[in-house]
């Protein structure tokens, strides 16, 4: 899928922005969206002042991708962020999801943007499998894009089996896949069918939880390149095509994250993480 490339604009606001946004990458989805190659994952940041100004500090960092989820539990701080930013809401690019195993999807949706402060979110997800009723809830999310309360909307933890069975019955087919994946879990048959199928992938843990940053070989690769075992983690998930959405309540880590596209990982380098999988 073609990349674009995007240079956000800023305006006064609460936030102080003390340093230059750099552009960050866009990928095309299927409705001709843009959606950030780089986002701010919040799963596990307590609501309050510790998601607040995670996600305050990933917007001055150029982030213009914030995922959040009602099982975050801190749509709330989310919202109240994103709204004090200054950042025009048409250059954000948020997400939440439906809670499982609730398929009153409609009611959840309005849920979340209420305690968003928001009109619409850019991307709606069923956070996980239902074991009956995707398809009747996928239904709702449809007609929930038709209303413009959700920009897109998409899935995430699906198999290939469980796309194959949604797929023929969607009137409107998903935008976004969100799975884990890194190189230590690499659903190498996902990343292909959603290629195949115009369904951008979504990499949530891309760090495993901070357990990759200490692995032998990242750590080396990371060295010889002159970067991070992180940055090295998630321009491995960019080149695979996925969106990345690491998450961090640190400000360092936030910046560093976030400077994944002025290099680019070699073909032998690529292969040698594919294969980490194998090899844990």
């Amino acid at each position: 899928m073609p990349l674009a490339r995007r240079r956000p604009r800023l305006r006064s606001g609460r936030s102080c922005f003390t340093a230059p946004v750099e552009e960050q990458p866009t990928v095309t989805l299927a409705s001709g969206r843009e959606m950030p190659l780089l986002g701010l994952g919040v799963w596990q940041l307590a609501a309050g002042r510790e998601a607040e100004q995670a996600v305050e500090w990933a917007l001055e960092a150029g982030y213009r991708l914030i995922d959040t989820a009602a099982m975050s539990r801190n749509e709330q701080s989310v919202g109240a962020a994103v709204r004090g930013s200054g950042v025009p809401r048409e250059e954000l690019f948020v997400t939440t999801k439906l809670p499982p195993p609730h398929t009153d999807a409609a009611r959840q949706l309005a849920k979340s943007l209420d305690r968003l402060g928001l009109g619409y979110v850019d991307l709606y997800l069923i956070h996980w499998p239902l074991p009956f009723g995707n398809t009747r809830v996928w239904h709702t999310l449809e007609s929930l894009q038709e209303q413009g309360l959700a920009r897109e909307i998409g899935v995430s933890n699906f198999g290939v089996e469980r796309l194959r069975k949604l797929l023929p019955r969607a009137r409107i087919r998903p935008a976004v896949n969100q799975v884990h994946l890194s190189p230590f879990e690499f659903p190498s048959d996902v990343l292909e069918y959603c290629r195949e199928q115009g369904i951008v992938l979504e990499a949530y843990s891309p760090l495993e939880r901070g357990r990759g940053l200490r692995d032998s070989t990242v750590v080396g690769l990371a060295e010889r390149l002159g970067r991070t075992p992180a940055q090295v983690l998630l321009r491995w998930a960019v080149q695979h095509g996925a969106v990345v959405i690491p998450r961090s309540a640190r400000r360092e880590r936030i910046v560093s994250n976030a400077q994944i596209f002025d290099f680019a990982l070699g073909e032998d380098e690529m292969r040698v993480l594919d294969e980490l999988g194998e090899a844990h």
